[in-house]
């Protein structure tokens, strides 16, 4: 082979090399931008949640239940006079 051809061929492969090399960080670069976007959408999501489970705590509280059934159904807590306890039954399995 002469000089010439070996330098050619030597000049080929750096180009693919290298167009490899680019295009290889090209779509590095894509996946670090899709990478960020989806952890900004998941901190987002993570916030939400944690306001919504936070709204779910305050709607199942026991004063908010109580000021709902007083208000929407009449209901109210009757003075404790008016209450009558009953002894939980045993929970121990019954005897055959």
């Amino acid at each position: 082979m002469r000089p010439r051809s070996i330098a050619l061929l030597v000049f080929l492969g750096f180009v693919v090399v290298a167009t490899g090399v680019i295009g290889r960080r090209s779509t590095g670069q894509a996946q670090a931008r899709e990478l960020s976007k989806l952890r900004e959408r998941r901190a987002a999501l993570d916030a939400q949640q944690a306001a919504l489970e936070g709204a779910i705590r305050d709607a199942a509280s026991r004063a908010r239940l109580a000021r709902t059934a007083e208000e929407r159904l009449g209901m109210r807590v009757p003075p404790e006079s008016l209450v009558i306890r009953l002894p939980r039954p045993n929970r121990e399995a019954p005897k055959q």
